[in-house]
């Protein structure tokens, strides 16, 4: 089983965690002004990336807390976990 650094409770079972998608999706500024392409774009496109992959997971049966994780998506490897507003080398 994958183990999971959380960046306030340490490392547990990938079991406790909930994936919370691409890190830095950032909504629109004006929400009236993005036609509907825009928005299907911001709601549904993401990376796909083979490697390394920024993400937002969440402590759900821990701390319940969101943080952000480095994750090699071909190895599943975890290069590192961050608290919001940490630099992400």
């Amino acid at each position: 089983m994958l183990r999971i650094p959380c960046p306030w409770c340490g490392p547990r079972p990938e079991n406790e965690f909930r994936y919370g998608g691409q890190a830095g999706v950032v909504r629109p500024a004006d929400p009236a002004a993005v036609s509907d392409a825009g928005w299907g774009a911001y709601l549904y496109l993401r990376d796909n990336p083979k490697g390394r992959h920024v993400e937002r997971w969440r402590h759900l049966y821990g701390c319940g807390r969101f943080f952000t994780c480095v994750r090699d998506t071909v190895t599943d490897r975890i290069a590192s976990t961050h608290k919001p507003g940490e630099a992400v080398a």
